[in-house]
């Protein structure tokens, strides 16, 4: 499947999928999308997934997404403790 979300900073995909992966308990970012389904009760299946109502679709990504920014903001904030104790 081809990635149409655009990165800002060159190289930063491999961390962000290591942040994904972190965030949703996986070894594999790949696999992350399917535990978050399974999570929420929706059959993700590996390959072709054009059946699901868009409405789970975006439960699937709205909840790893979240998970990511959530931690972002708390690394970012633990990073300012950091510098300006």
């Amino acid at each position: 499947m081809a990635r149409r979300n655009k990165i800002l900073v060159p190289g930063a995909r491999q961390a962000l999928d290591e942040l994904k992966a972190r965030v949703t308990d996986t070894n594999d970012p790949q696999d992350a999308k399917y535990e978050a389904a399974g999570d929420q009760g929706i059959q993700l299946n590996k390959g072709y997934n054009g059946n699901i109502k868009a409405k789970d679709a975006g439960k699937i990504g709205g909840n790893i997404g979240g998970n990511m920014v959530k931690e972002m903001v708390r690394m970012a904030q633990e990073q300012m403790k950091k510098n300006n104790p």
